[in-house]
């Protein structure tokens, strides 16, 4: 069994962006904004998601409310990544706030974005 944590974000921009940031073995899983029980089946077989430590990071805005609604209906034990109200989307986060949030839920960043000077 994996016992890698998983994020689970809506965009390729999302996941590229934290990719940046996050410093150690994480998978993260794209929605690409959709969600549907096929499409919930298929992730929660290909990567186990009932057996290992699962993170939802989507964006502020609706559509990231409604997929974070349904994706904690699907997945209760998973724990909540927030961005700030104002910054609407995770790929447009300064890293630095990104790199706060990731290190209170215990994931290891790039020590450079500690500050806001990579931004």
């Amino acid at each position: 069994m994996d016992d890698k944590k998983v994020i689970i974000v809506e965009g390729l921009s999302d996941k590229t962006h934290l990719q940046k940031i996050i410093n150690e073995d994480i998978d993260i899983i794209c929605t690409h904004g959709t969600f549907g029980i096929e499409k919930f089946e298929e992730m929660l077989e290909t990567y186990d998601l009932d057996n290992r430590e699962v993170y939802i990071f989507v964006d502020a805005d609706d559509s990231g409310v409604k997929l974070r609604k349904q994706l904690t209906a699907e997945l209760p034990a998973a724990q909540q990544m927030y961005i700030p109200d104002e910054c609407i989307e995770v790929e447009l986060t300064p890293k630095h706030i990104l790199a706060a949030e990731l290190m209170k839920h215990y994931i290891k960043v790039i020590p450079s974005y500690f500050s806001n000077k990579k931004g």
